[in-house]
């Protein structure tokens, strides 16, 4: 089987991804408070209580917007159309 990628372009892909993922660990400057911290244990989780409910409100929002869309796209496509309109068409 053929690969669906060529070497040189799953290197591109790979500087890529490296690159947006160096980018959004090197915006937090380092603090010497930052440095000296102790490190978090192994049964710490990863997401703490107020980054979990910043995702769940996040996608409590995204689902509220995206379904309203869509109800207004369902609504709008049930109107009755014009006759007239698509004899012009």
């Amino acid at each position: 089987q053929d690969s669906p990628l060529k070497a040189v372009q799953m290197l591109w892909v790979n500087l890529i991804m490296d690159t947006f993922a160096s980018l959004a660990l090197a915006t937090e400057p380092p603090t010497e408070a930052l440095l000296l911290r102790k490190p978090y244990g192994r049964d710490t989780p990863l997401l703490s209580r107020t980054m979990l409910q910043n995702i769940l409100g996040h996608a409590a929002y995204q689902l509220v917007i995206i379904f309203t869309l869509l109800f207004l796209a369902l609504q709008r496509d049930q109107r009755p159309q014009d006759p007239r309109r698509e004899e012009r068409l």
